[in-house]
Formats: structure tokens, sequence, C-alpha cells
């Protein structure tokens, strides 16, 4: 298969829309939500290891670094968030397919995902390992 088809089947397997966006992992350990229209992506990782990509702010009364933020500019975050949990989504990012969300690119591959914005900034998660830049 091209890579054009393959990022075309990615892209339709998020139900891609103006309002915002939703997609897994195959196996459901990481799923993510965005606005096309604020160009931002938020993802939670559900089993992860080693140490968060970022220290605790030590102001996050609820989970530390299972979710990261990025916005169509400036760095990758790590927030506070609900308890992570293995997604249901129907929507499914294959391994090995890239797609465009707005002004974030996400690629998923069987090791992880990695997205970033048009200045280069991003994440990667995968259970081993998790960065922001």
């Amino acid at each position: 298969m091209s890579r054009l088809a393959a990022v075309y089947l990615f892209a339709a397997a998020t139900g891609a829309s103006a309002e915002g966006y939703g997609f897994r992992t195959p196996t459901g350990n990481i799923y993510c939500n965005g606005s096309m229209e604020a160009s931002e992506i938020r993802c939670s990782i559900v089993e992860r290891s080693g140490s968060p990509a970022m220290p605790d702010t030590g102001t996050c009364s609820a989970f530390w670094g299972h979710h990261v933020q990025l916005d169509r500019t400036g760095p990758a975050r790590v927030v506070c968030g609900e308890a992570p949990r293995k997604s249901s989504y129907t929507d499914v990012a294959p391994y090995g397919v890239s797609a465009a969300f707005a002004e974030i690119n996400c690629r998923s591959e069987k090791t992880s995902l990695q997205c970033t914005n048009r200045e280069g900034h991003g994440f990667l998660l995968s259970r081993k390992e998790q960065r922001v830049w």
C-alpha cells in the first residue's frame, strides 16, 4: 500500500470532523482526542513504565504522567487527568501510518505513537518511554 493511501486510511479511521476527533492505537493502550479547529491533541497512555515525561508539578490531585497535550504552537506538556483506562474507540490508527490533523502530524508505530506540531515540538508515548519536547 502506498504511503499516501495509508495516510488517507488513518485520517478516515479517526472520524475527523470540524468539531473534533478521537482514535486509539490497535492495543487500546494509547488513545487521543483532538480539535481540528483549535489544532490541538490530547493523548493518554494506560500502561506505562519508568518516570513520567515531566516531573509532577505538585498541583495534580489526580493522575500524573499518563496524559499529554500538544497545541498548534509551543512544546508538548504533561497534564493532570483522570484515571486512564483502555479505550473502546472504534476508530483505530493502524501501525505504520501517519496522518495530519490541522497543524499536528501523528505517526502510529507498533512501538509508539508520536505527534509533532509545525514548530517541531511534540511527544512520544510508548509503554517503555514517554517524552515531550
